[in-house]
């Protein structure tokens, strides 16, 4: 590949995979969308005598190997000029230094900072847990009749069977439905977001039960929702608690265009006034919706030709979401429930616990290793807060999800991560208070590779131009397939100057060197901003971490022993 060139990719993608996962906040689509939060603060530039960092030409001075040419070039863009970077390369088998420029600073994360939050979660739950959530009939049972309720004690699944493939695996797009709100290119799976509620539902007819003369409950008791969190994880979660809402353009310009939505559950509605324009048109669907969330209505206009374009809406009311979904799905099994599914979740029917009560249903989840690969692949927000927070506090009896970040920081004291160099107020890295040190990240790295799980966690993180949201990247280069790694991103509105500001953008993970063994790097800018607020700016920036990533992997490739 000629220096300083990328490969070519369609804008869309590019946008998409580059940055659009990776937000602190969402990106305006243009200056219109001017309500977005403030940018992070930028952090202090010192001098890189000062931060054992690198002098001016991008060597280092501290004994390591001097950076590739390529490298140095792309840090001297004229689009940074006061950006800082930071850069750390070890050899986690001799501890070998391999890069260094500012490995003590403290940068914001953006995503990367789910390499602590998913790790701790992996550790507390270990890769093969699976979540067994049940369903038991509490009250008189005669013959098929219950009379009394049935009650779904929600356990933190995340996904409820809505991705499982049927080997068992999950399903993930590039471009995770998650962000659809945020720049075009999101796709859905193909699975049913209900898999998990109609498996229950056909248990519960196959246990003989086909009229329930009472209620369904949701068991929302396993932990308490913390607003701290964004989004903020809930005990039992439907399609990422959001409506997938696809509008696809009409045969013609002016005729209505082609609405439909999933999953389609009451008392959830949905209407459309979006209408098919030329060819070539600009295509902008607006989505409004009730106080309560369950009237969803879109409004605009699609070109025609168009691709379907994505959007959602937030489910605000999970558990009466799920109670109404499980008494839809029970009438379609066969089971005839007498109260209204379009009701609230009455949790005050709920017993003190289930002893003695017939388990009449019960749906057990993928292995944790599966989740923790659709949180690092698509950078899941809600799974990070999830798992790496609300489930780690669940693992020691508290219902507080504030209660993980003491796990946690047991965890990476025992992992050798020196935990001075982290600040976390989320699972995610999306609080403005996240900060993480090229160091930090590459001691949790280094703690991987030396785990009996190792490829199992380097295998779970995007793979350069494979998958995951480092897919499009380097997809002819030859680091393609050889780079292992989580990206991280914090972009917000700059107003002052109609321009995106970047807090950074973040790249840590592994590099093949060849013959199983591997680099462990980290790589990350901040002080960087884009020309304008076209969220396509910030593509440039994150393909230039994702070629940083690259060519280490060549350089190091190439000096391997035996290479």
């Amino acid at each position: 590949m000629p220096r300083g060139t990328h490969p070519h990719r369609p804008l869309r993608r590019r946008v998409a995979a580059g940055c659009a996962a990776l937000l602190l906040m969402a990106l305006p689509v243009g200056a219109a969308a001017g309500a977005t939060a403030p940018a992070p603060t930028p952090l202090p530039t010192p001098s890189p005598s000062d931060s054992g960092g690198s002098d001016h030409d991008g060597s280092d001075n501290d004994g390591s190997d001097p950076l590739d040419p390529r490298i140095t070039e792309i840090m001297r863009k004229p689009a940074y000029p006061h950006a800082q970077w930071g850069l750390l390369q070890v050899d986690p088998e001799t501890g070998r230094t391999v890069h260094s420029r500012f490995p003590d600073q403290l940068f914001i994360p953006g995503s990367t900072a789910k390499l602590f939050s998913v790790s701790g979660a992996w550790h507390a739950l270990g890769a093969d847990h699976r979540f067994v959530t049940p369903l038991y009939a509490v009250g008189e049972r005669r013959g098929a009749t219950l009379t009394g309720d049935l009650a779904l004690v929600a356990q933190g699944d995340l996904t409820m069977g809505g991705r499982t493939r049927p080997d068992g695996t999950v399903a993930f797009t590039d471009l995770d439905h998650t962000y659809a709100d945020d720049v075009p290119g999101a796709t859905l799976t193909p699975q049913n977001p209900l898999a998990g509620i109609d498996l229950l539902a056909r248990q519960v007819r196959d246990s003989g039960i086909t009229r329930v003369e009472g209620n369904v409950i949701v068991d929302d008791r396993l932990f308490r929702p913390e607003p701290v969190l964004v989004p903020t994880p809930t005990p039992l979660i439907l399609n990422d608690n959001l409506i997938d809402l696809t509008t696809t353009p009409g045969d013609r310009a002016d005729a209505p265009a082609r609405l439909d939505w999933r999953p389609k559950v009451a008392p959830y509605r949905v209407s459309s006034t979006v209408k098919t324009v030329a060819a070539g048109k600009p295509t902008a669907v607006t989505v409004t919706t009730s106080e309560n969330g369950t009237r969803i209505r879109l409004s605009g206009t699609i070109a025609a030709g168009a691709a379907p374009v994505l959007k959602v809406s937030p489910i605000t009311d999970p558990s009466s979401f799920g109670r109404s979904a499980l008494i839809e799905a029970l009438e379609r099994a066969g089971v005839d429930v007498t109260a209204d599914p379009a009701g609230g979740n009455p949790v005050d029917r709920l017993p003190a616990g289930y002893e003695g009560r017939a388990r009449v249903a019960a749906y057990t989840s993928p292995p944790f290793a599966e989740y923790a690969e659709l949180i690092l692949k698509v950078s899941h927000n809600l799974g990070a807060n999830l798992g790496g927070m609300c489930l780690m506090a669940v693992t020691t009896g508290s219902k507080a999800c504030m209660d993980g970040f003491p796990v946690l920081a047991s965890f990476l004291d025992g992992a050798g991560v020196d935990r001075a160099q982290v600040q976390l107020l989320d699972g995610r890295g999306g609080n403005p208070v996240d900060r993480s040190t090229p160091r930090a990240e590459i001691q949790m790295l280094t703690y991987w590779q030396r785990s009996p799980e190792a490829r199992l966690f380097r295998e779970a993180l995007p793979v350069l131009g494979v998958d995951g949201l480092l897919a499009e990247n380097c997809r002819d280069c030859p680091a393609r397939g050889k780079v292992f790694a989580k990206t991280g991103a914090a972009v917000g509105l700059d107003a002052l100057n109609d321009r995106l500001g970047v807090g950074a953008i973040t790249i840590a993970g592994y590099l093949d060197k060849g013959d199983g063994r591997f680099d462990v790097f980290y790589a990350g800018v901040t002080g960087a901003s884009t020309p304008t607020t076209d969220p396509s700016g910030i593509l440039d920036i994150a393909d230039d971490l994702a070629m940083i990533a690259a060519y280490l992997q060549e350089a190091t490739a190439a000096a391997a022993p035996g290479t």
